[in-house]
């Protein structure tokens, strides 16, 4: 009877140089990556084979090596674990480290701005030596912001992206509702407003110029819309009469309460909600005073 060799741990080193050969797409170019010789990538991948007991990439009759089953499968795990130390080496450093010179934040623009004050005046009597810098963003771009690095964290809306680099959290909503000027052809209307009524209209609909939001609509009803990446934009041509749109409710209160702007009937479905959530890279967590000011912008109050 055959037996049965159990596979051995392999050390961190090991996958770090099965990850590099699958970002680079050959052990020449992994080498290069990671300052090594060709013969040093090589050995390390045959002892990690032998350690797994099993064989990671395929090298007869290819220009490159390619993943096997067995390498497929595996893949995902030594993400994890490249992922999982990056984030413990990162808290370590800011545990080390102490309090960030800096806190750089990105939120979306329908985040309520008393919520975001009432945080930040907080934060500046907490943490009074620790500058700030603030963006605001649209959809798909304050994600893209955390992607890229520019911000510690982020408060986004809703948008769906499963990434293992991303960890994320709730952090409230606020209720949007469909609004136009007095004198709009819709807000002169009695009773309820069909959708298909709201359609033949100019809705003033809110974008951005990221890629992670391309060809996608958020709340989009009318075959005819104008798009812009600027909420004060919006809430500008709103008022002049040249669309309806959905805003977020403490925007437009005192809109509605001075007859500036109308809250339109509209026939949907129910109250449309903009979820709101945090997100920083997994592998560059915040540090202390970027972790407590996420926090307070988490809290739905």
């Amino acid at each position: 009877m055959e037996r049965v060799v159990e596979p051995r741990a392999p050390t961190l080193d090991q996958i770090a140089v099965f990850l590099a050969i699958v970002e680079t797409g050959s052990f020449a170019a992994a080498a290069r990556k990671l300052g090594r010789a060709t013969s040093v990538i090589s050995y390390a991948v045959a002892n990690l084979e032998s350690q797994l007991g099993v064989t990671l990439f395929a090298r007869a009759g290819t220009a490159r090596p390619t993943l096997t089953d067995a390498g497929r499968a595996i893949l995902s795990d030594s993400r994890g674990l490249a992922i999982a130390l990056d984030g413990l080496l990162a808290k370590a450093r800011g545990l080390t480290q102490g309090l960030e010179a800096e806190v750089s934040l990105v939120v979306d623009v329908m985040l309520p701005a008393r919520k975001l004050v009432r945080a930040l005046d907080e934060f500046q009597k907490k943490y009074p030596t620790v500058a700030l810098r603030l963006r605001v963003e649209t959809l798909g771009a304050v994600t893209q912001a955390v992607m890229d690095g520019v911000a510690a964290f982020g408060v986004s809306g809703p948008l769906e992206l499963a990434s293992d680099l991303l960890t994320r959290g709730p952090a409230g909503s606020v209720k949007l509702i469909p609004v136009a000027a007095p004198g709009h052809p819709l807000a002169m209307m009695q009773g309820t407003v069909s959708a298909a009524l709201a359609r033949d209209h100019v809705q003033l609909v809110l974008t951005d110029r990221s890629a992670l939001t391309a060809d996608r609509d958020f709340g989009v009803v009318s075959v005819k819309s104008w798009r812009l990446a600027d909420l004060g934009a919006k809430h500008a041509l709103l008022l002049a009469g040249l669309g309806w749109g959905n805003m977020p409710k403490p925007m437009v209160n005192e809109d509605l309460k001075r007859g500036r702007l109308v809250a339109l009937n509209i026939e949907t479905p129910g109250d449309i909600s903009y979820r709101f959530h945090t997100v920083y890279r997994s592998d560059m967590p915040p540090g202390p005073a970027a972790s407590w000011l996420m926090e307070r912008l988490a809290l739905s109050a």
